[in-house]
């Protein structure tokens, strides 16, 4: 959509602000659409797609009628905007309800939450009630979404349309086709789950995302109404936890230490109650541990185990044996498809970035203006790095922005904005002085973060936390109500005591002596380190340090810490934390390798995770994707864990190595080209 549009939108808005009687379709195609060739039928279909364009940006164009006149003579009817019913309310913060505020906005790692967050801060420092905040030591979490299942469900969750998936039941471990209208999000037990009405069934049902097996459909010529009142956390609180079960599972001698320390010794599975024994599998005495490992979901642990290739064989229960196959089958037959081309656009990320439009445009001008009326004089390139695009891009939104005004209106009824000195200023705002209210999106980001973040303590107390909700909840009005259909994961940590012991060092400037376990190489290591700062996603925590051991900066989990203490010397204090905020849990080296992979489509947020130098798409929905690994050795357990969502491409021999991997642990479990076993 060109920038002609982005105009039109802009001139016809501050048209309907601007009139206290309202304007006629005859005055508006005149003096802001100065149409004078096309017809009435095609004059009225852009008028009306261009009113649609301003409700969805919040604006309520109202209708006005004469009085002895029919309500539906389009020549008779007028059109205007009131200037209070779409405008943010005032929100006034103290510095500790910014600092929780801005917490809870970082939350959302990435995605389109993550962008709708950062939208409601912009606008909240345009109205000139946010500040910038000094975030607390230790205390940054983060919330990674689903992937791009997750993406798909808040878009039509939002826009209430239904959606149809594969599904692969719990119940029956069969796939299935599902049409589902989506009531709510949320997170339980560690793992995401979608409610809502299922219309084959005409009943609630719950749907964990790790179980769709396609990519979503929305299916946005329909629609759907979510039961009153519905809130997705109160749902999932009634949700039963499911048992603990016990698998029997063989293990390479000496290997998988991580395992190891979950589990006990195991009795031959002769010995279990309805236990089962494959004759190709390797028994413990041909080098291997039987084991007895506690879990309570087999997908959960099945993933894990799949990851573990040739290394570990499932004896029991059955149900856990067929998780493993199919993943590994999964994995094969990804593997084994024929090869796309490589090819990357010349600089930067392709794929899933979506390219501007013309309402990408406007609804930044809506925030630009009342954000350089509330901060006058900035320079020009702060006020670009402050909304996120290029110093051209802003000059081409301030080239429209002062090409815009009243109808016909004289020099003085025009934007009034000045950067000659490269220092920005305006002088005429034409009522666009206070940012548009909080959309959906950006509601449910803002209100469901601080929700989350209740589950920290240390902000639980002063008030601040509850405070600011209250704020936000009375400013986003009808919007915030939406946000109780979706609801975060508990962030607070399980290892309390190691990060009260790291904070306290960061804090103090002590260095610390560690012993961690590294599941990549499956061992554990002295380190000692100099702690930077603490951070998490969902409820796992880590530890950013530079390490001596490594000659660089580390992201260390706290789960995965087995002894930390002060080693009784001070920080080198010459290492600084990540300049970049969410932290890469990654830290590229000039001999790292890079490594180009193929992501099904349900894969693709891979790409996100693992901090993808390039991508592109491919036909289907999938994408080329170019990351940088220090280490590779490990890269085949990725492949095998994800069953059928990446798979390796360049270099070709961890490509091979990839494969014979999955192979491998295939041929444990029979014919590796047969069917999941039900």
């Amino acid at each position: 959509m060109s920038a002609s549009r982005t105009e039109r939108l802009l001139n016809l808005l501050i048209a309907l602000l601007n009139t206290k009687y309202g304007l006629r379709r005859s005055e508006l195609r005149e003096k802001v659409y100065h149409d004078t060739t096309s017809s009435d039928v095609a004059f009225g279909r852009m008028f009306e797609r261009d009113k649609g364009e301003l409700r969805q940006f919040g604006f309520d164009v109202e209708t006005v009628t004469d009085r002895g006149w029919g309500s539906d003579d389009p020549a008779t009817t007028r059109y205007r905007i009131g200037k209070e019913s779409n405008r943010l309310p005032d929100v006034s913060l103290t510095p500790e309800e910014c600092t929780v505020l801005i917490l809870a906005a970082q939350l959302w790692e990435h995605a389109a939450l993550g962008s709708a967050a950062v939208e409601a801060v912009r606008k909240l420092q345009a109205a000139g009630g946010l500040t910038d905040a000094e975030l607390p030591t230790g205390v940054q979490p983060r919330i990674r979404p689903a992937g791009q299942a997750f993406e798909d469900l808040v878009a039509a969750m939002h826009a209430q349309h239904p959606v149809s998936f594969r599904y692969l039941a719990g119940s029956t471990g069969r796939e299935e086709d599902r049409l589902v209208e989506p009531w709510g999000l949320g997170s339980r037990f560690g793992q995401w789950y979608l409610v809502g009405n299922d219309r084959a069934r005409g009943d609630k049902r719950f749907f964990r995302l790790s179980r769709l097996t396609s990519a979503v459909t929305v299916l946005d010529k329909e629609g759907f109404t979510p039961p009153a009142g519905f809130n997705v956390r109160a749902e999932l609180a009634g949700l039963p936890e499911l048992p603990v079960q016990t698998a029997v599972v063989d293990v390479d001698r000496g290997r998988l230490l991580g395992l190891r320390k979950r589990a006990v010794p195991a009795p031959d599975a002769a010995q279990q109650p309805g236990g089962t024994r494959q004759p190709e599998m390797r028994g413990p005495g041909a080098g291997r541990d039987r084991l007895a490992v506690p879990f309570r979901d087999a997908e959960t642990l099945g993933e894990e185990l799949a990851s573990y290739g040739p290394r570990v064989a499932v004896v029991s229960p059955p149900e856990l044996a067929s998780v493993v196959r199919r993943r590994l089958t999964a994995a094969a037959a990804f593997a084994a498809a024929p090869v796309p081309d490589v090819a990357f656009p010349d600089a930067g990320r392709a794929g899933r970035t979506r390219k501007g439009t013309s309402e990408d445009q406007l609804k930044r001008m809506l925030q630009l203006v009342p954000f350089l009326v509330h901060n006058q004089g900035l320079h020009i390139s702060e006020v670009a790095t402050r909304f996120g695009i290029t110093r051209k891009a802003l000059e081409d939104d301030l080239r429209i922005l002062i090409c815009s005004g009243l109808p016909e209106g004289y020099p003085d009824d025009l934007l009034d904005i000045q950067w000659d000195d490269d220092h920005v200023f305006i002088t005429q705002a034409l009522d666009l002085t206070r940012p548009v209210r909080f959309t959906v999106d950006e509601a449910c980001a803002l209100l469901t973060g601080l929700e989350t973040l209740n589950g920290l303590p240390e902000l639980a107390k002063g008030g601040a936390l509850e405070s600011v909700t209250l704020k936000l909840m009375a400013a986003a009005g009808e919007a915030g109500l939406k946000a109780a259909a979706l609801s975060g994961p508990e962030v607070a940590p399980d290892n309390a005591a190691t990060l009260e012991t790291a904070r306290t060092a960061i804090r103090s400037g002590a260095q610390l002596r560690m012993l961690y376990f590294s599941p990549q190489r499956d061992a554990v290591s002295e380190r000692d380190v100099d702690p930077l700062r603490l951070y998490s996603l969902d409820n796992t925590w880590y530890l950013e340090a530079y390490c001596h051991s490594a000659v660089g900066l580390r992201n260390f989990r706290l789960d995965r810490i087995e002894a930390l203490a002060p080693n009784g010397r001070p920080s080198a204090g010459t290492a600084k934390p990540a300049e970049s905020f969410p932290v890469k849990l990654f830290t590229p080296n000039d001999d790292d390798t890079l490594v180009v992979v193929e992501l099904a489509p349900r894969g693709t947020g891979l790409a996100d995770d693992y901090y993808a130098e390039r991508t592109a798409p491919l036909p289907g929905g999938g994408m080329l994707a170019e990351i940088r690994f220090g280490s590779t050795d490990w890269l085949p357990m990725l492949v095998a864990q994800h069953g059928g969502m990446v798979r390796i491409l360049q270099p070709a021999p961890l490509a091979d190595a990839s494969r014979a991997w999955i192979a491998a642990g295939l041929t444990q479990y029979g014919d590796s080209t047969a069917g999941p076993i039900d």
